[in-house]
C-alpha cells in the first residue's frame, strides 16, 4: 500500500482522513485516491504538518473543557 507512512501517522493520532482533506480544501474521496500513489515528500510534508496542527487543535480543546 502506498503513504503507509501517512496513514499510520494519521492512524496513531487519531486523524480521519477526512480531515486532511477537509484542511486541503478538497473532497475526501479525492484524497484516498492522491494516496494510491506515492506522494512526493513536500506533500507528503504538508499532510504530515496538518496532522500535528490537527493534533494541537483537538489537545487545546479537551484541556480547555
Amino acid at each position: 500500500m502506498k503513504n503507509n507512512d501517512i496513514r499510520n501517522m494519521a492512524l496513531m493520532h487519531g486523524v480521519k482522513l477526512w480531515q486532511i482533506a477537509e484542511r486541503l480544501e478538497i473532497t475526501d474521496s479525492y484524497f484516498s485516491r492522491m494516496l494510491r500513489k506515492e506522494l512526493p515528500s513536500e506533500k507528503k510534508e504538508q499532510i504530515q504538518n496538518i496532522i500535528i496542527e490537527i493534533v494541537k487543535e483537538r489537545d487545546l480543546n479537551t484541556t480547555e473543557s
